[in-house]
């Protein structure tokens, strides 16, 4: 299948000329405006006249022009050249593009392409900032060559016949309203382009803040999800190193049973985090990375229920309503918020036997979750006053990384003591359009 493009997507690649070359543009105005006033001046009437004084009948009083001479072409190219500053010192290239157009005319020479330099200056100026200066500049030297051709014109069938330096014509009222007209076309033009070009601009800072906060995010959801993997099964490693080496002597059999545990647990890890790795290394066809592994999600409750219990907690669990498949979200939301809870019972609940019960309700618009627990043991770091850190060294990020969990899905959370002793984990995730949404 070709990869060429065509049609609107190609050309809409195309880079602007802001960002071509800088001698691209004045090169083709070179070339445009000695070719062209050559041809007019070589034309059928041997100049032609203004464009406001243009005859349809009868002999023409402009048909004769200076002839181009070394100082003519010269000035055809002294404003192209003058362009080649144009990014860096507009406001000096539109007053000297405007002098070399200025003298150019006073000389008489044939009317042509010769203002093209001149209305790119214009474009620089006013899309680079400078629109008082482009503004004022344009309509005061206009008024300035009016004054001047008043003073030191002749009547228009003499143009370009004298001996005189500049033998221009004097103007009328249809030369200055043509050359009125015309820079105020070029500098409503430029300000269109220069309007263009901001909102251009707008658009992709918005889509550069919008793509930095979606990295944002996307590193605090790996972070929640690494924390969330490594933090429980290193919990129940722990947990279960420390019965293997109380039991390694006294009763082998159980000793075996708890590194066989910890085996478990370690290939958990490992698979996991292998998941997430590969998902980050290889990105599907719309960017986004791909999983290789099924998504954590409730269906997989019995799994991490049966991990926590070999790793010697009594786990208690129970199921009301009609269990059905969740949306994404709030299915990965759950079964993180049940296993983070699991491991803080594991690191926080103190010694003695300890009972985790798991309740999962499944209702019409949302799911509850809720994990209580009667340990004595202190609470967990997100409970501790400001400033204190769990010893997880997170500062109490386990809680944090629920909450922002069932926050993020437009559902609530609540974490604390127990009256009686214990703690409990309760949340209530959307299953409806409103997860969906909060995705």
């Amino acid at each position: 299948m070709s990869t060429s493009p065509d049609g609107p997507a190609a050309a809409a690649r195309l880079p602007l000329p802001s960002a071509w070359p800088v001698w691209v543009v004045p090169a083709f105005v070179a070339l445009v405006q000695v070719v062209g006033s050559f041809g007019a001046q070589d034309g059928p009437s041997h100049g032609g006249g203004p464009p406001w004084a243009q005859r349809t009948s009868g002999p023409d009083p402009f048909a004769h022009s200076a002839d181009l001479d070394a100082l003519g072409v010269g000035l055809l190219l002294a404003g192209p050249a003058l362009l080649l500053l144009r990014r860096r010192h507009p406001v000096a290239v539109l007053a000297g593009a405007g002098a070399v157009t200025m003298l150019y005319l006073l000389r008489a020479y044939t009317y042509g392409p010769v203002f093209l330099s001149l209305v790119v200056a214009m474009f620089a100026a006013v899309t680079a900032g400078h629109r008082l200066v482009a503004w004022a500049g344009t309509f005061l030297g206009s008024s300035a060559y009016l004054a001047l051709t008043s003073v030191v014109g002749v009547d228009p069938e003499r143009r370009g016949r004298t001996g005189e330096l500049f033998p221009v014509e004097r103007p009328d009222l249809g030369m200055a309203a043509y050359a009125g007209g015309w820079a105020l076309a070029v500098l409503v033009s430029a300000e269109l382009v220069r309007m263009r070009r901001q909102r251009a601009a707008a658009a992709e800072r918005v889509r550069a803040e919008e793509r930095r906060r979606q990295a944002s995010e996307e590193r605090l959801r790996m972070a929640r999800e690494l924390h969330d993997v490594l933090g429980h099964n290193i919990s129940m490693i722990n947990v279960r190193a420390g019965v293997a080496l109380h039991l390694l002597d006294d009763d082998p059999a159980q000793a075996r049973e708890a590194l066989a545990a910890i085996k478990e647990a370690s290939k958990e890890a490992l698979t996991e985090m292998r998941s997430m790795i590969g998902a980050l290394r290889a990105p599907d066809e719309e960017g986004r990375a791909a999983p290789r592994a099924p998504a954590a999600g409730l269906d997989r409750l019995d799994d991490l229920l049966d991990r926590a219990r070999a790793a010697g907690l009594r786990v208690e669990a129970e199921v009301a309503g009609e269990r059905r498949p969740l949306p994404a979200g709030a299915d990965l939301a759950a079964f993180r918020i049940v296993q983070e809870s699991l491991t803080n019972v594991a690191r926080h609940a103190g010694p003695g036997p300890v009972t985790a019960r798991v309740r999962i309700a499944y209702g019409e618009h949302e799911v509850h979750v809720r994990v209580d627990d009667d340990g004595r043991g202190a609470s967990p770091p997100d409970e501790r006053p400001a400033g204190e850190h769990g010893s997880d060294g997170h500062g109490g990020s386990g809680l944090r990384g629920m909450r922002e969990r069932a926050v993020a899905l437009g559902g609530t959370f609540e974490a604390g003591p127990r009256a009686g002793g214990g703690f409990r984990v309760r949340a209530v995730l959307p299953t409806d359009r409103r997860a969906e949404e909060a995705k």
